[in-house]
């Protein structure tokens, strides 16, 4: 498991604060990319629960606010990255229905999120290493 992984992992398993998806996808690369963890923290407080709203998902979010901050915003890079997630989610990225899908097949809430948040993570680190913008770990 890598360093990102492991910090994500970590920040889900605060009760309080409460790091939101987006957050939690996001704090793991702010050191990496020049930024405080508060930084990412208040930048990305509003993109939980879809923005708030049940719509796109905080760990697509916080995924796509962490490809940026290291300049991974070129066409191809965020198409890969949301055509991934939806391949693994039968085409939906919306909070609101991949909730409803975790629901219905008896899921668990907070697991269901806190997967989507590492796979979002290594997705991000998987594609930054791809890139040359993030050294490989030692």
């Amino acid at each position: 498991m890598s360093k990102f992984t492991e910090k994500a992992k970590a920040l889900r398993a605060i009760e309080i604060p409460h790091y939101n998806c987006a957050q939690s996808v996001l704090i793991p690369f702010a050191e990496a990319a020049g930024i405080t963890e508060e930084t990412a923290y208040r930048v990305a407080a509003n993109f939980g629960g879809g923005m708030k709203r049940g719509s796109v998902c905080g760990a697509v979010t916080g995924g796509l606010m962490a490809l940026g901050l290291f300049g991974a915003d070129d066409p191809r890079t965020v198409s890969e990255f949301h055509l991934r997630m939806k391949l693994s989610h039968n085409g939906v990225l919306d909070c609101a229905e991949l909730l409803k899908v975790n629901a219905e097949a008896g899921g668990d809430k907070k697991q269901h999120c806190d997967d989507m948040v590492t796979e979002a993570v290594a997705l991000v680190e998987e594609l930054l290493m791809r890139a040359g913008k993030l050294p490989a770990e030692d």
